[in-house]
């Protein structure tokens, strides 16, 4: 008799534990009505809810990019790598075609934050680059307790790399930097002399810099943002996930 309870004890035991081990794993189930911006942890407030959805449902009205935000309280025993991909898969982040997706996680009590990107965008967010976003970004702003902001520059940074549109690193672009500059000058100062002796030498030379080649030199960053917080322009809210397929691409950390 002892030697059932016994046995009786442990499998009930070994129950419970694979039952809360399921339950851990559990992710959110796919939002419905659709959202790119997914707070089960309720850390933003609804403006800034708002602002952070409209911003990311433009750029995937633009480029079929869709990068979603989830916010949770914690992954529980799963590892945040495995959570977050088994969210970006399962809700099917992305265009299905494309493989166009990227999840960004939070949890916010476990304090750990993971980048997970789809096949199709690990060429321009790369591992490493998604552990800049985190290292850079989105780490300094939540120790100070600056949620929204972390959350807002750390999309528009992806939102540029994706496009294209970003300013390399020291590491990345140091190099070339300072030849570019000289180069620069002395192709000023040639033409400076060619107009000069164009001119005979003499009063010609401010002349030739002041009506000829050297008219006012522009430099524009394209800068501002094309995606910005504002409205899309469309009044309807996200039509919802593509399908996307997901790789092992992305980074993680905890701050």
């Amino acid at each position: 008799m002892s030697r059932k309870l016994i046995i009786f004890f442990f499998f009930t035991a070994y129950c419970f534990l694979f039952i809360a081990k399921l339950n851990a794993q559990d992710i959110p189930a796919k939002p419905d009505p659709p959202r790119l911006v997914n707070d089960f942890a309720m850390k933003l407030s609804p403006s800034e809810l708002q602002s952070l959805e409209q911003k990311l449902k433009g750029y995937s009205d633009t480029t079929s990019t869709q990068i979603a935000v989830v916010i949770v309280k914690t992954t529980g025993d799963s590892d945040p790598y495995d959570y977050a991909i088994k969210i970006a898969k399962d809700w099917g982040v992305g265009q299905k075609d494309k493989n166009n997706g990227l999840v960004l996680l939070w949890a916010t009590e476990t304090r750990k934050l993971r980048i997970v990107t789809g096949r199709g965008m690990e060429a321009t967010i790369t591992d490493a680059v998604s552990k800049r976003i985190i290292n850079n970004i989105l780490k300094p702003a939540f120790k100070a307790g600056q949620f929204y902001k972390g959350l807002d520059e750390a999309t528009s940074e992806i939102m540029k790399r994706a496009s294209g549109e970003f300013e390399a690193e020291p590491s990345e672009g140091e190099g070339s930097a300072i030849p570019f500059l000289i180069i620069f000058l002395v192709v000023i100062i040639i033409l400076f002399f060619i107009g000069r002796n164009s001119k005979g030498g003499s009063n010609g030379g401010s002349s030739a810099m002041g009506g000829g080649w050297a008219g006012p030199i522009i430099f524009s960053s394209g800068g501002s943002s094309s995606w910005g917080g504002g409205s899309s322009g469309s009044s309807g809210g996200f039509g919802g996930f593509g399908g996307g397929d997901f790789g092992g691409g992305g980074a993680g950390g905890d701050y």
